[in-house]
């Protein structure tokens, strides 16, 4: 399975960023772990800050992803445009978030982005990315 994970804005900052929130691993890192678990899936990774390279790259993903496995960050709470791409495709997309949004603020806890989605995980750090990665094996594409 040829698995596309597309990170949004401040995770590049991983591991350095509020690790009381997101811990203290990189994605990189982390990234790597996934690769080990999962060795029968080809993982392909992209993160941008910016809104308009996310959209391209769901977009993109489209044409070579069987499963998107998405963390729009703030964008979830924001951009139509995003929640528009992934509405736009046929690749099922499922939404990751590292934090329990839901126990943050409350501009936080509407995610316009995972109403698109198959499914929201939220809460579970990093290894929310291990169990789609996992349900994903599930989904068949097209």
């Amino acid at each position: 399975m040829n698995i596309t994970i597309i990170n949004g804005p401040n995770l590049n900052l991983l591991g350095t960023r509020e690790p009381a929130v997101y811990g203290n691993s990189t994605f990189e890192s982390f990234l790597n772990e996934l690769r080990s678990r999962f060795p029968e899936n080809s993982f392909n990774y992209f993160q941008s800050n910016v809104e308009g390279e996310l959209v391209n790259a769901i977009q993109e993903a489209d044409q070579k992803a069987d499963v998107i496995l998405m963390n729009p960050a703030a964008y979830s709470h924001t951009s139509i445009a995003i929640a528009d791409a992934i509405g736009g495709i046929q690749t099922p997309v499922i939404e990751v978030h590292i934090s329990n949004v839901h126990a943050r603020e409350s501009y936080r806890q509407e995610l316009i982005t995972g109403s698109k989605c198959v499914g929201v995980i939220s809460g579970l750090g990093l290894e929310g990315y291990a169990l789609a990665a996992q349900y994903a094996q599930g989904i068949t594409n097209r």
